[in-house]
């Protein structure tokens, strides 16, 4: 039987985790694709470096166009990251007519439709499950599993460093600050830690989320996104006493091919499924027209969960090849992007109000929203020991963004709110 020669671009932990799978479980793999998997070529940033998996030096080179030229190779799989030069390589090796497993997110959200389109054109497959939620088959599931379906609602805990820190900060009451110093030496967050806490790392992944279940072109600036820096332990503590979890949630919603994603701090109902993952691991939540609501939950980031991914998208491509049916099951958007406007994106707000501790505040303040048709659900007025001013907790029914936003300039106005603590979007 033929080989059929991969070539793989990086060798970092993931990297090492694809060589792993595909050297330890080679004859499993070989009964499901009908012949050897081979990695033929190796491209490194530094061939000199210590590394802990032995792989043969003759196939380790520090120039990549040497692994995207080489006419023996099948399949180029990418685990080096990185935007610009690595696009270039996907690019030409689709044009040399290669076929493409990726785990890079950041690639995918920015140039994915440019990428899926070359791909079609040449007709090679361009499989990426192990960009968005690591190990969760998600991605082919929207391709596949919901075929058939309509998918309404995508929601998930798409990175693993901000729900490790919320989760330790509802767990144990700890501060955010407190708790990004553990995650980051214990590796779960980078040393800048922008992309995670700031949202934009999940922001990426929602992006691909939507292009893939919604069917249209879904970019990176369609996404509104606030991240977790600015949660306290008190937000947490006030979500847990009204019957919440605070999450970062990707939110993704279509109503008539008309559709918002956003990610932000959330409440989500304790009873909800996705309020009790914690640590590291991701959900993701897809409510589908036919088939209702849907989860799927597993390791989102992490060498071996990654690698998995990547070596089941590799899989699925010699599959295809040994078929010849490549390039035959891109999902390349075809529907118009329609976004949805403030006024028809609905959805319930938590505020913490510091107000004037006297008579007469709380009606001035429920005047605001009653002017703006905005119903409320609950509203707590309380002393503080620790504040000398009155805090006032308010959760809104329903209410469109464009009307919060109106309301929220209203407040700002009014002296007798001394500060806006909070305002989450809450969920369940």
């Amino acid at each position: 039987m033929k080989p059929v020669k991969v070539g793989l671009l990086g060798l970092g932990t993931v990297g090492t985790g694809v060589v792993r799978i595909v050297e330890g479980n080679q004859e499993d793999l070989s009964s499901q694709v009908g012949s050897p998997i081979v990695i033929e070529r190796i491209a490194v940033k530094n061939t000199e470096k210590a590394r802990d998996i032995e792989v043969d030096a003759a196939i380790i080179t520090d120039d990549p166009w040497e692994v995207i030229r080489d006419p023996e190779i099948d399949v180029i799989v990418e685990v080096m990251g990185g935007i610009a030069g690595t696009k270039e390589y996907i690019l030409e090796a689709l044009e040399r007519g290669k076929h493409i497993v990726t785990a890079n997110k950041d690639l995918m959200a920015l140039h994915g439709s440019e990428i899926l389109a070359k791909a079609q054109e040449k007709q090679c497959d361009v499989f990426y499950e192990a960009s968005v939620a690591g190990g969760i088959p998600i991605i082919r599931t929207l391709i596949e599993g919901f075929s058939s379906d309509k998918i309404v609602k995508i929601m998930g805990i798409v990175n693993g460093t901000t729900n490790y820190i919320l989760s330790k900060m509802s767990q144990e009451g700890a501060s955010y600050l407190d708790v990004l110093k553990e995650a980051q030496e214990l590796g779960y967050a980078e040393s800048d830690p922008t992309s995670d806490v700031e949202g934009l790392d999940a922001a990426r992944k929602m992006a691909i989320l939507g292009t893939l279940g919604f069917r249209t072109n879904v970019e990176l600036s369609d996404v509104s996104v606030s991240g977790i820096s600015g949660v306290s332990k008190e937000d947490i503590a006030f979500a847990k006493r009204l019957g919440y979890e605070m999450k970062l949630l990707g939110i993704a919603e279509s109503h008539e091919d008309e559709f918002s994603i956003s990610v932000q701090p959330t409440m989500i109902r304790a009873s909800h499924p996705i309020a009790s993952v914690n640590g590291v691991y991701n959900a993701v939540y897809v409510y589908g027209q036919a088939v209702g609501e849907t989860m799927f939950y597993g390791a989102g980031a992490g060498a071996m969960p990654t690698a998995t991914s990547i070596v089941a998208d590799l899989v699925a491509v010699i599959k295809n090849l040994k078929l010849g049916v490549n390039g035959l099951k891109q999902i390349v958007p075809y529907k118009q992007k329609k976004l949805k406007s403030d006024e028809d994106i609905f959805y319930k707000n938590f505020l913490l109000l510091h107000v004037d501790d006297k008579a007469g505040v709380l009606a001035k303040i429920t005047q605001v929203f009653a002017e703006y048709d905005v119903s409320l659900d609950s509203v707590v007025q309380q002393a503080n020991s620790h504040n000398p001013d009155a805090e006032i907790i308010i959760v809104t029914h329903n209410a469109s963004k464009a009307s919060m936003n109106k309301v929220m300039r209203h407040l700002e106005q009014l002296k007798v709110i001394h500060r806006i603590k909070s305002h989450y979007r809450v969920e369940g």
